[in-house]
């Protein structure tokens, strides 16, 4: 069986910029792997290849050079490409380009309908998918009524209906307020741990990079750190290099570190801050 959900090997991808044969690189001999059931989070500024790598996940772009496998698939074969969009789905910023019905059970079926899937089960998988993101109530409401993060849970509602064993989330929080937020992250965290669904999120939010098994972090194009948030955040100096910031515990630890505090400096969350300072003596 495969282990790897998805495997990204030396993959390079240019665009045509400005026309005239200029070509920009924007992903430089990437190579990475998602386990299966593993929760993965991608961190970049804006315009480090983060979003592009995303959409070589689900096939939506083909790399220039490398192979992107998806369940052991080949995106880049045509015969593949429609298994892996069912096996691998995607979740993007802005959830009204996602919703594309006018009642939200209506919304969550499309997906099973395009697949063919039967009526009684398209039934089972829509009320099932509104549970799993505790949209259920709002079954017969109209989406355009709902708030940013009710309708970003819609749309991973849609995507859960089509059973992917995977989901790739690129900045689905970016244009919510911090209540949205805390709701879709809080839904992505229970389909990893309680459902087993390999997620991949892409953010430039800090806090919401904490709960993730490993982090990954691209610069230019290119993955130049890996591993845990522990390990990631406690490298201060060189994620603010990159332009990147920190969880704001993570930076009150390293600046009282720098005053000559002994207080460990892979601090994550306020209960660890409070039990150092408690501990000082």
């Amino acid at each position: 069986m495969n282990k790897k959900m998805i495997e990204c090997k030396n993959v390079v991808y240019k665009y045509e910029d400005g026309g005239e044969g200029n070509y920009r690189l924007a992903i430089d001999d990437v190579s990475m792997d998602v386990g299966k059931g593993e929760f993965v989070v991608i961190l970049g500024r804006n315009g480090s290849g983060k979003s592009t790598i995303a959409k070589h996940m689900n096939a939506l772009i083909i790399p220039t050079e490398g192979k992107v496998y998806v369940d052991g698939m080949d995106t880049s074969l045509m015969e593949n490409v429609w298994n892996i969009r069912s096996n691998a789905g995607m979740v993007f910023q802005n959830p009204d380009n996602q919703i594309v019905a006018t009642i939200v059970e209506e919304d969550v079926a499309f997906g099973p309908e395009n697949l063919g899937i039967e009526p009684a089960e398209i039934r089972r998988r829509v009320d099932e998918s509104l549970k799993r993101v505790n949209m259920q109530e709002y079954k017969k409401h109209a989406p355009h009524l709902l708030s940013g993060g009710q309708k970003q849970r819609v749309a991973i509602a849609g995507v859960l209906a089509m059973r992917p064993e995977c989901i790739i989330f690129d900045e689905p929080t970016a244009m919510l307020d911090p209540s949205g937020r805390k709701e879709v992250i809080k839904t992505i965290k229970e389909l990893n741990k309680k459902f087993g669904i390999t997620i991949v999120l892409i953010t430039h939010y800090m806090e919401e990079a904490v709960e993730a098994d490993r982090i990954i972090v691209m610069d230019s194009g290119k993955v130049i750190m890996e591993g845990s948030p522990r390990k990631i955040f406690s490298n201060v100096a060189a994620m603010k290099k990159i332009g990147l910031d920190v969880p704001q515990v993570t930076e009150l630890a390293y600046e009282l570190r720098k005053e000559g505090l002994d207080i460990d400096s892979d601090i994550l969350t306020i209960d660890e801050m409070v039990d150092a300072l408690c501990r000082l003596k």
